[in-house]
């Protein structure tokens, strides 16, 4: 197949959706089919390459920020992805398109669909799903929604990145979605042996913004002073300031490192040296950092919210606890940090549930949908 990926932000901007479909398009390429990428362009990268078997053009969206896209970008990246698209598509003619994020990417993926008749699918985040990120995109929601309702009507297939989100979803909008969950590369990023460090190493990843809840990490951890423990907090966004002001009032300037925004190799990186993932997120899909500390084996101490639903086994894994529940996060993290053997036990259970997310049977699962698509056009 020859297959046209929109997405308004890739690898190395934007966070776990875009590095999602980054390892589907690279899984699929590894398959045979044509892959390229139709996605967002920022100063400091390339217009056009070829990386791990896809081709990818970024286009130009008016984007500054690595972690983060205002709207009038992502109607920038509509507006110039609507010529490059369908310049793209009479130059390769491209068998089907599959988009990932209703909003902008969809709205993209509707138009070049319905002015050339070529079939979409599409890959639905949370914050596509009105309510699923309210914090976020409720203000956008309440003008554009009557708009998005074409988007997922017009897809051959949609689907959601958890049950979480498909449940949100399937209360908006008159279609049958199908949940396909975000994966990893689980047999290269699991560890051949597994050892708990002294201390034990906590970390973070995401957007320093307020549905990633930050502060709470370091209102938990202010809790546990007595133990030994450090914890690094990768990713930037507008809280960056405010969280490290927040380290050094509660006295854990030593304990904390702040990376900044880094690179997904080294979130893996980071991983391999980590022994407890810490999410207490105010909403998630199914978030793309979650399925690689399963892999590379973290304990996960996270909100009981989203798609942590289906990466968590309640005190088999990890805990999942009210997302404001500082005294419940620090005693779950008491018992991790305090008890080593028990900490192994988590982790080695966390190795074992990665397995039913496989970048390779995730890949496979969306080879036969874009197939079956296309059949249906």
């Amino acid at each position: 197949m020859r297959i046209l990926t929109v997405i308004y932000e890739f690898p190395p901007i934007g966070g776990g959706g875009g590095k999602a479909a980054y390892d589907i398009c690279k899984g699929l390429a590894a398959h045979g089919h044509q892959v390229t990428v139709l996605t967002a362009h920022m100063v400091g990268l390339p217009f056009e390459e070829f990386k791990d078997g896809m081709r990818v053009i970024r286009i130009s969206s008016l984007r500054r920020d690595k972690f983060g896209a205002s709207f009038s970008t992502m109607l920038a990246y509509v507006l110039a992805g609507l010529w490059a698209g369908l310049r793209l598509i009479r130059l390769d003619r491209p068998d089907i398109i599959h988009t990932h994020f209703a909003v902008p990417s969809g709205a993209l993926a509707w138009a070049l669909s319905t002015l050339t008749g070529i079939p979409y699918i599409l890959t639905a985040h949370l914050g596509d799903v009105p309510g699923g990120v309210p914090e976020k995109t409720e203000r956008w929601f309440r003008w554009i929604k009557p708009f998005t309702r074409p988007i997922w009507e017009r897809a051959e297939k949609v689907i959601a990145v958890s049950e979480h989100t498909r449940q949100l979803a399937v209360q908006q909008y008159p279609v049958d979605i199908h949940v396909i969950h975000n994966g990893a590369d689980v047999r290269h990023l699991s560890p051949s042996q597994l050892k708990v460090s002294e201390p034990p190493n906590l970390v973070f990843a995401g957007r320093f913004v307020p549905q990633k809840n930050p502060f709470v990490i370091i209102q938990t951890l202010a809790r546990l002073k007595d133990l030994d423990w450090r914890c690094d907090l990768l990713g930037d966004g507008p809280l960056w300031e405010d969280v490290k002001r927040e380290i050094d009032t509660m006295g854990l300037s030593e304990r904390f490192t702040l990376h900044g925004w880094v690179t997904p190799e080294t979130v893996l990186e980071q991983f391999s040296h980590s022994d407890i993932l810490f999410m207490p997120s105010l909403s998630e899909g199914l978030p793309v950092v979650g399925v690689q500390a399963l892999a590379a084996g973290l304990a996960i101490v996270a909100s009981d919210i989203g798609g942590f639903l289906d990466l968590v086994d309640n005190e088999r894994n990890g805990y999942l606890l009210h997302p404001h529940d500082v005294p419940a996060f620090a005693n779950a993290l008491r018992k991790l940090i305090s008890k080593p053997e028990v900490l192994r036990n988590f982790r080695e259970a966390s190795i074992e549930k990665a397995r039913q997310f496989d970048i390779e049977k995730i890949v496979e699962q969306y080879q036969s949908i874009l197939q079956n698509a296309l059949r249906g056009k």
